[in-house]
């Protein structure tokens, strides 16, 4: 049974930093695309940023510049370090391996002024 576990949240100050881990387990994602989301209060879920397993990660413009994807495939973890945090960036933050349709229990990112 494949399985993402993420870790890494926590409350942060504003300008602060903070960087998440998503390991996955039952499976390689070696040759797979990945993702990150975050789903703030009262709102959907938001796509953050994604790691191809060949070409270079996309992010939208609230984030672009600021958090940055990354991957180990031995370790079978996907990161993503997110520096300048702003108030509006407190969500639960979710991993996701689309290919297979998993996600993970999530991980809250508390970004205090």
């Amino acid at each position: 049974q494949v399985q993402l576990v993420e870790s890494g949240g926590g409350t942060v100050q504003a300008g602060g930093s903070l960087r998440l881990s998503c390991a996955a387990s039952g499976r390689s994602f070696s040759r797979y695309e990945m993702y990150w989301y975050r789903q703030a209060p009262g709102k959907g879920r938001e796509f953050v940023a994604n790691s191809p397993w060949m070409g270079s990660p996309t992010y939208p413009d609230s984030v672009k510049g600021r958090f940055t994807i990354s991957r180990d495939n031995a370790k079978n973890t996907v990161y993503l370090q997110m520096n300048s945090l702003k108030p509006d960036d407190t969500a639960i933050y979710y991993c996701n391996f689309p290919a297979l349709g998993i996600w993970g229990q999530g991980t809250q990112v508390t970004v205090s002024p």
